[in-house]
């Protein structure tokens, strides 16, 4: 299948923030971060909109042509994680202040996030409800992870279904020790993957 992409900037926020949310309003984390199903069809856009503005100013995202499917890429440091990061405190501010989850599932992951070599993180990808089976987040994400090949580079994500987690299992993820228990909701799915090559000489 031919799929064109491009790299996303600050015109294509609107798009790529509708599709997050299209795609992810009914996602096992978001049902659990906001339970009440009207309450998360008014706040889960915001929510989705932190991610995406950390990915625009600080990473990359990549689209597709047609709008279709988006990748957001964090490329992390080897070293501490920096314990400044405010980004679970600004997703539970934008999106819903008084909702604790709307900020510990940030920490919950960042606790397990790997800081001992540099990786890229894919933070999150999202396809179209109407377009998913259809291969195009495989096709979006595999250029990154050829490159991390040729360069012997790691890559890192969360899966947020024991479903997804098998799909990423195929692209060469690997679940890492044990999955992120949400209180009193579903898991999460670290995953790790190993460059397929070494750079030569390293």
């Amino acid at each position: 299948m031919d799929v064109r992409i491009r790299q996303a900037g600050s015109a294509d926020r609107d798009t790529v923030a509708r599709l997050l949310d299209e795609a992810f309003t009914d996602d096992p984390v978001s049902r659990w971060v906001f339970p009440d199903e009207n309450h998360r069809r008014k706040v889960h856009g915001v929510f989705m909109g932190v991610f995406l503005d950390t990915a625009l100013a600080e990473g990359r995202v990549d689209m597709t042509e047609d709008g279709t499917a988006a990748a957001l890429w964090l490329q992390v440091p080897a070293g501490p994680a920096d314990a400044d990061d405010d980004t679970p405190a600004r997703m539970r501010e934008a999106a819903d202040p008084d909702n604790e989850r709307a900020e510990l599932v940030g920490r919950l992951t960042g606790a397990v996030h790997p800081h001992d070599r540099a990786h890229e993180y894919l933070l999150l990808i999202a396809v179209s409800p109407e377009r998913q089976g259809q291969g195009l987040g495989t096709a979006l994400i595999a250029p990154v992870l050829e490159r991390c090949d040729r360069e012997g580079i790691p890559a890192y994500l969360e899966a947020s279904s024991a479903r997804s987690s098998r799909l990423y299992e195929r692209l060469g993820f690997a679940c890492t020790d044990r999955p992120v228990e949400l209180p009193d909701g579903p898991c999460m799915w670290p995953m790790w993957r190993e460059p397929a090559t070494s750079p030569v000489g390293g």
